[in-house]
């Protein structure tokens, strides 16, 4: 790591943050750790700033002193059950006007480095004919989520020019592991329930990345002096079709695998009808990742594989039901 650094971590109490902070405080790193409240179990090693609200009007002054690399993690994230009446004036708000806002105090700080964690919605929702998503491709954001973050992007890469503030964006996909949260959290609960799932006739392909890995990477991405004005897409480097996904998480569950043949269209078509379609589609689509830039460039490798990090998910899942 840059010998003497001190790393400011946005959203450190959230699912990446955490673990992230964890890993830095064990490569002895000086972690500041923003916060929108009091942590209820702080983690040692890690200093804790109160920032409050993050959006354009955040000051930012105190929470930069001394920092030398920001890891920007904080965010307004992807919602199934959108409330606001304009999501994306939302999305912006928090996504693009306060990491600009966020970015701009950096360099006025003198900071050497944010990393921007975006999305790889920014690529697209889905892939297809088996051709894998790159950094080089023509973004095609779907969702207000995808825009805001390819616009964060653009509003980095720009002042960084102005600026000289060194910028790496990575692009992950879904990041699974100890306390996920969502559709994969759901996922587990399903299986674990024994719930026959409707999925046998899906032949798909997605990547994701186990949290471990995904820490690892951002880590790389903060210290490698070839890593910035890049774009990064991460991944465990191994893809899975849903089925076969459930069935490694039941194996290791110690359940039984009740898959089921239903024709993938009446599962479209079943999902327009409820209002879940895009939580179908997650389920039915591939999603595949290029991750070879990241492994060029910054020799990178994987630590986990993806049967470990379903291993450590499902062990952590299995602690919780138990406790």
């Amino acid at each position: 790591m840059m010998s003497g650094s001190r790393y400011l971590v946005t959203g450190a109490s959230g699912f990446v943050g955490d673990f992230l902070c964890r890993r830095l405080v064990e490569l002895g790193v000086p972690v500041r750790g923003v916060f929108r409240s009091i942590p209820s179990a702080p983690l040692a090693g890690i200093e804790q700033c109160l920032i409050g609200t993050i959006d354009g009007q955040t000051n930012w002054t105190s929470a930069l002193q001394g920092v030398d690399v920001v890891i920007h993690l904080a965010a307004r994230v992807h919602v199934m059950r959108e409330s606001a009446d304009d999501a994306l004036a939302e999305f912006r708000r928090v996504n693009v006007v306060a990491t600009e806002r966020l970015a701009r105090s950096a360099a006025t700080s003198g900071v050497k480095r944010l990393v921007y964690v975006s999305s790889i919605k920014v690529n697209g929702e889905a892939t297809h004919d088996e051709k894998k998503f790159t950094a080089a491709d023509t973004p095609a954001p779907q969702d207000p989520y995808g825009i805001s973050k390819w616009e964060a992007e653009q509003a980095l890469h720009r002042l960084a020019q102005e600026t000289g503030l060194e910028i790496v964006i990575v692009r992950p996909p879904l990041v699974y592991g100890p306390g996920v949260k969502g559709n994969f959290l759901r996922l587990l609960q399903l299986i674990f329930r024994g719930l026959p799932l409707p999925l046998a006739s899906v032949s798909n392909l997605r990547s994701m990345i186990y949290l471990g890995n995904f820490v690892d990477a951002l880590a790389l991405c903060a210290d490698h002096p070839a890593a910035p004005g890049k774009t990064y897409l991460v991944s465990d480097g191994e893809e899975t079709s849903t089925p076969q996904l459930i069935r490694n998480i039941a194996r290791l569950m110690g359940k039984p695998c009740r898959l089921w043949p239903f024709p993938p269209a009446l599962l479209k078509l079943t999902g327009h009808i409820t209002g879940k379609l895009g939580e179908v589609e997650r389920l039915r689509g591939s999603l595949q990742i290029d991750g070879a830039q990241i492994r060029r460039e910054l020799d990178w490798t994987p630590p986990y594989t993806l049967d470990q990090g379903l291993a450590e998910t499902v062990n952590w899942y299995l602690a919780v039901r138990r406790a």
